[in-house]
Order: C-alpha cells, then sequence, then structure tokens
C-alpha cells in the first residue's frame, strides 16, 4: 500500500488519555502528522457524500439547519448502541482511510518517509493494515473522564459512554509495540514519547534499510 522507503507509525489508545500531546512530540521531532480525526470532520462536510448516506440511516435529526453535521446529536445515537456506532463506522471508515492514503502519498512524493498517523479509530477502521509500528496512549479511567468532560463539556453519562464504546487498556497492550501511559505529569509524558519517537527514527534509518531488502 505505501512505498517501502515510507514508514508509517499508528498512534491511537483511549479518549482522555492524551494523545495529541504524544502527537505533537512526534511532529517536533520530524514526523509528518496526519490526523484522522480532522480527515474523518473532512469527509462529513457539508453537501459530501458521506454526510449524505450518514443521514440516511440515522435521520434529519443529525443535521443542524444549515445542512452541516450535529455532531452531538450523532454521538447521543451511536455512543450508547454498539450496533449503530458499527454501522457509522462501516459507512465512515471507507472515506477516511482512502483520504489517509491520499495524503500518505502526498507527504512521500514530497520527500517525507516518515509519518505519524493519530487515529483514534486505527483498529476500527482497520487502519493498522498499513501501519509498521503501532503506539497506544492509555490512562487511568477516573482521569480520562476528567478530561473528557473538561475538554468536550460533556455529562458524566456522556464521557462514559464514551469511553465504554472503545477497546479497554488490555486490548491496546495486546495489540501495539509501544504502550504510552499518561498518568503523570506533562513533563513525563513528553519525555516518554520523546525517547520513543527516538528509538523509531533510529530503528528507520539504522536498523529497517538492512531488514527492508533482506
Amino acid at each position: 500500500m505505501t512505498g517501502i522507503d515510507v514508514m508509517v507509525v499508528g498512534l491511537t489508545g483511549q479518549t482522555g488519555a492524551g494523545k495529541s500531546t504524544v502527537s505533537k512530540v512526534f511532529e517536533k521531532n520530524g514526523f509528518a502528522v496526519i490526523n484522522a480525526d480532522m480527515i474523518s470532520r473532512l469527509v462529513v462536510e457539508k453537501g459530501s457524500k458521506c454526510l449524505e448516506e450518514i443521514s440516511d440511516i440515522f435521520g434529519k435529526q443529525i443535521l443542524n439547519p444549515d445542512g452541516t453535521m450535529n455532531r452531538k446529536a450523532l454521538g447521543n445515537i451511536v455512543f450508547t448502541d454498539r450496533t449503530k456506532l458499527e454501522t457509522l463506522n462501516t459507512i465512515i471508515h471507507p472515506y477516511i482511510t482512502s483520504e489517509i492514503l491520499k495524503q500518505i502519498k502526498e507527504y512521500s512524493d514530497n520527500g517525507q518517509k516518515l509519518i505519524l498517523l493519530d487515529a483514534p479509530t486505527l483498529f476500527e477502521s482497520r487502519a493498522d493494515d498499513f501501519c509498521e509500528i503501532i503506539i497506544s496512549v492509555i490512562a487511568d479511567p477516573e482521569l480520562r473522564e476528567y478530561r473528557i468532560i473538561t475538554r468536550d463539556g460533556l455529562t458524566v453519562k456522556q464521557a462514559r459512554d464514551r469511553m465504554d464504546s472503545q477497546f479497554d487498556a488490555e486490548f491496546f497492550a495486546d495489540h501495539s509495540d509501544y504502550i504510552i501511559e499518561n498518568n503523570d505529569s506533562l513533563d513525563n509524558v513528553y519525555c516518554i514519547s520523546k525517547e520513543v519517537s527516538d528509538k523509531i527514527k533510529y530503528y528507520y534509518n539504522h536498523i529497517r534499510p538492512a531488514t527492508a531488502y533482506a
């Protein structure tokens, strides 16, 4: 799917764990960053084919009066019903994957070969299939709940619904090459993220060339 000289690193994890902080460290350390959450907003812009398909399934109540997506209304539907969440993912993930692959190619064509794919639903969308290394960020439930409520202005129930809709920490541990626990200070997670990004850069520059063509 991607050229042998390109290495895509997947960054995922639990909501409220602090993934964006890790992403910023990698970007500062020379990685091109593809933000799947931003892509998910792009593919459902007003008038898009994807948004039309979603509204056909979930009804016009997920649209604002101006025709844009009402993300909170849609969230209230899908985060309390796993079947409906899976239906939404079936619709939106192919659009997201297509845009991700397009951006990977654009970065590669411009000479950027180390790419971080920041994707909350990395496994659900099967985007992990084209990631060579996977990093997951996890944190204690109480801390994540506080961060989600503070960040998104949600109720406790809404925050817990979002948390419960995701995989647990054990799943991320079993399916990742690196786990970053973000229960401590910002300085601590920064140092850990810098160490991991340095290791991956070293692997890409000094070890991977020999194994890639073996």
